[in-house]
């Protein structure tokens, strides 16, 4: 089979495409033939090996998983012995980076908890699009308490994969939605029903005197103070990306203890990959209450262009690697 391999931490022109043997499934596990992916920030983090936490994970010198890749969509080929969920020919989709990614290749062998099926209204680059940033926008959302119709969201960091899910899901809800990001995204945003838009290069949110109810930050790397003035008493701080230095100390250490004098309510959010979760985002899709924004499709052979374009962090939603046809 064809896969893009990385043996050394670096910039995209590390990745190779190789010629490797296909994987066989364990008995609790599916092989899939995978017909689109995509990269998220995590494939990225992985790329370069920065910041150094990342290396804990995923090996201290070079990296200990070849290929990357965590969201995945495509056919099961086969399946293990003690496999109950699905058959040969099942569509389905999933976040395998628990698994230890390998979605940028022709197959994958993974455990079954981490698929669902796919709805046949979902195309294989759509459903590839879905199950980290869908999983992350919905958990997010309910961090500590779930967003309320007529509370105020924003989302910092709005226009990548993330935020056009939260964004959908809230004004489905009925909440008022503040997107914060590049100028040149926002009528992507406003054609997603955002209600206010910001421009972090013009303006810095957490100085405005503005207070939300929640807020919802995909690429968090100010100061716990800030994010503490931009919320109403009793809202809600949900970090589900950014700066992994001192912003990660003080929420890991600082804030839990802090937490207990105030009633904002602030932190990382943790992150679980389930079959109910990636069914929900089948059902809200086939409801029409959310859709993922894809941005472009590169074919597999391009994956290094792909992560350059990602580099850039002008992409609008997710950037599709295109598999199988």
């Amino acid at each position: 089979m064809k896969a893009i391999v990385y043996t050394k931490y670096g910039k995209p022109d590390v990745l190779q495409l190789k010629e490797l043997d296909k994987p066989a499934p364990k008995k609790n596990e599916v092989l899939v033939k995978v017909y689109a992916s995509s990269i998220n920030s995590w494939d990225w983090d992985m790329l370069k090996g920065k910041p150094f936490l990342v290396r804990l994970i995923g090996g201290l010198f070079k990296p200990k998983n070849k290929i990357l890749g965590a969201d995945i969509a495509g056919v099961v080929e086969s399946i293990g012995e003690e496999t109950k969920d699905f058959k040969p020919g099942d569509e389905v989709f999933g976040d395998i980076a628990g698994a230890g990614f390998g979605g940028f290749a022709e197959y994958v062998a993974v455990p079954e908890k981490l698929l669902a099926k796919k709805s046949a209204k979902m195309s294989f680059q759509q459903a590839a699009a879905l199950p980290q940033a869908g999983l992350l926008a919905m958990q997010g959302l309910r961090y500590k308490k779930p967003l309320q119709a007529g509370q105020h969201l924003l989302i910092n960091g709005a226009g990548g994969g993330v935020g056009p899910i939260a964004l959908q899901y809230a004004k489905s809800i009925g909440a008022y939605v503040t997107c914060v990001d590049k100028k040149e995204k926002f009528e992507m945003l406003r054609s997603l029903g955002a209600d206010e838009l910001v421009d972090y290069r013009e303006t810095d949110y957490t100085k405005t005197g503005k207070q939300y109810d929640y807020i919802l930050d995909v690429i968090a790397h100010k100061r716990n103070a800030d994010y503490k003035r931009a919320l109403k008493p009793g809202g809600v701080f949900a970090m589900i990306g950014g700066s992994m230095g001192g912003l990660l100390l003080q929420m890991m250490v600082l804030q839990p203890f802090l937490s207990k004098f105030r009633k904002r309510k602030m932190g990382i959010m943790g992150y679980r990959v389930s079959c109910e979760g990636l069914n929900e985002l089948s059902t809200l899709f086939e409801q029409g209450k959310i859709a993922p924004v894809i941005d472009k499709v590169f074919p597999l052979e391009e994956t290094p262009e792909a992560f350059q374009y990602f580099s850039q962090g002008n992409f609008r939603g997710k950037v599709i690697i295109s598999i199988a046809k």
